[in-house]
């Protein structure tokens, strides 16, 4: 009896060892089961990233600007044939103020971008010399001139014509001033910020004898009573044109002429002419921007090679 007992209890024993393997082997494996579905997988771990990637690409391509509409060279320009031209003019964007602080170029806007490097507010250091300045014509092609207060604009600043027609106020040390406006180019050795002015504007400020005095300037809209005139370029047909604009109140940043496909802006020449190379748009409305982004449209000048054409509008002043 009594081994009999003693065999009972050891099989009792087994069973109960048995029974603890298997529930430890199962809570091992679920275990191990939790514990794998926690870990992070590895290739969906990447797929955000790939796709951060994507976006950021869009986003920076999408930001550049592009036009890609194609000119039509077969554009059959209006020419009028009035003697006495007139132009409308419409104001189509707003205009920032005058006394506003320019920007950082980061964040810039379309209008202080679009100034180049002379920009309203803005004050500039440097030198003035003298030079002779004859009938008042020069780089910006603007003709001869009866009002010599005018200067040479160093070729940095100057930015191939984009100076052209800018009046500055140009101040020296000992506390004289004088207005002039740009009408030519300073070639080297004019050092960024340097003014060549002409010997009649030099004079109000220094002896001519003086030679170079330092000065520091800034861009003015001035008050004038004249208004801007338009002027085809000699040669001017309707294949081929160049179109200037002249006694503007304010630098002019944009010219645009209009075709059958809408508004087309023209590139401008170290010359100060706007080009339209196919003659798309010659002899049609023209529209001109300015430095504080005023637009005015012009309609009514006609295709007459060089012939000054009065427009009867002007910028505003600032």
């Amino acid at each position: 009896m009594t081994t009999a007992r003693q065999a009972a209890r050891q099989r009792r024993r087994r069973r109960r060892l048995m029974l603890a393997s298997t529930v430890a082997v199962t809570a091992a494996g679920v275990l191990a089961y939790l514990v794998m579905g926690l870990l992070p997988d590895r290739k969906e771990g990447a797929g955000p990233t790939a796709a951060s990637t994507v976006a950021t690409t869009q986003v920076r391509a999408a930001a550049t600007p592009s036009d890609t509409r194609t000119p039509t060279a077969s554009e059959t320009p209006t020419t009028s044939s009035s003697p006495s031209p007139t132009a409308t003019a419409s104001t189509q964007s707003p205009r920032p103020s005058a006394t506003s602080t320019p920007q950082s170029p980061r964040t810039a806007s379309t209008t202080v971008s679009s100034a180049g490097r002379i920009r309203p507010g803005s004050t500039y250091t440097g030198v003035a010399t003298a030079y002779e300045a004859e009938d008042g014509d020069g780089a910006c092609l603007f003709g001869p001139s009866p009002d010599l207060m005018i200067a040479a604009m160093n070729t940095t600043d100057y930015e191939t014509s984009r100076a052209c027609g800018a009046y500055v106020l140009v101040r020296a040390a000992n506390g004289r001033s004088i207005t002039v406006r740009i009408t030519n180019e300073c070639p080297l050795p004019c050092a960024p910020g340097q003014l060549d002015l002409s010997q009649e504007a030099f004079a109000k400020l220094a002896d001519l004898k003086v030679g170079r005095i330092p000065i520091t300037w800034q861009l003015v809209s001035p008050n004038t009573s004249e208004t801007m005139s338009i002027r085809y370029k000699t040669g001017s047909n309707p294949y081929w044109c160049g179109i200037q604009s002249i006694g503007h109140r304010n630098p002019v940043t944009r010219l645009e002429v209009k075709t059958d496909g809408g508004w087309r802006q023209l590139p401008r020449t170290e010359y100060n002419y706007f080009i339209s190379a196919d003659g798309s748009g010659c002899g049609k409305a023209i529209r001109i921007t300015d430095i504080y982004g005023e637009r005015l449209t012009i309609t009514g000048i006609a295709l007459r090679p060089n012939v000054v054409q009065p427009t009867g509008v002007q910028f505003a002043r600032h």
